[in-house]
């Protein structure tokens, strides 16, 4: 497993279990999702927390059902705004992140401990697969509240963006992705290949700001990283559960 999980240190399980296991929708809202407790024993007598035991958590989590209520009880909030807004503005527009918001990584995180390994191949029965790889599949399957929620939108007439962290070079495989789980929609927006951002929101809010420039009013934002949705330029912003991991 250690060498599995080489680059962990860099994107810690722990600390993502710790800061990102709650699921909160945006400032703009007071609703909190419930998140897995944990047992007193995962943190030993140095206050480091117990890997295996957070590890088990996060798959009881993910894979007992409590992870998708506690997605569906945002993206309920989310579609009760757009279903108040979209037809109150000219020209709304909805902007939805993709991993872990749209289609969902799962199976490349659970054959890899729930530890983010990003780059390498993708071993989908022993592990480990690296990110990218197994985006460049096309394999991920439809978050299906979010689905329901674009779907929604296209009914209403709104505009439906996508803006990721997925490099343009998996533009092809993405477009299918989405195709194939059902998604349609109004542009797919992704990083330019070889570019570096401190966070997601130095790419993420200037695109959207293009997008209002563009006479659209984005209605709302739908994202797992806090990192998605901050830095204006939409009338509100969700945040979906991500207990695995964190990205600034």
């Amino acid at each position: 497993m250690t060498r599995r999980i080489g680059n962990f240190l860099r994107t810690s399980l722990v600390t993502a279990f710790v800061g990102c296991a709650v699921a909160c929708v945006s400032s703009s809202s007071s609703q909190v999702a419930r998140t897995p407790a944990a047992p007193d024993r995962i943190a030993g007598a140095a206050g480091v927390p117990n890997l295996y035991d957070a590890q088990r958590l996060v798959e009881q989590y993910i894979t007992g059902g409590r992870y998708d209520e506690d997605f569906a009880k945002v993206v309920t909030s989310a579609q009760a705004w757009l279903e108040s807004r979209a037809r109150a503005v000219s020209k709304p527009a909805i902007v939805l992140d993709i991993d872990e918001t749209s289609l969902s990584n799962w199976p490349a995180y659970r054959v890899n401990g729930w530890v983010r390994i990003t780059n390498g191949e993708c071993d989908l029965q022993q592990g480990p697969c690296g990110l990218r790889a197994w985006q460049a599949l096309g394999q991920a399957k439809a978050l299906a509240p979010t689905l329901a929620l674009a779907r929604r939108a296209r009914e209403l007439n709104v505009a439906v963006f996508f803006i990721t962290g997925r490099p343009s070079r998996l533009r092809q495989a993405t477009e299918r992705n989405l195709k194939d789980q059902g998604y349609e929609w109004t542009d797919l927006i992704l990083e330019p290949d070889g570019a570096t951002f401190a966070s997601a929101s130095d790419f993420k809010a200037p695109e959207r700001r293009k997008l209002t420039e563009q006479g659209y009013t984005i209605i709302l934002s739908l994202g797992d990283q806090q990192s998605d949705l901050t830095g204006g330029y939409a009338e509100r912003t969700f945040k979906l559960p991500n207990p695995v991991y964190y990205l600034p």
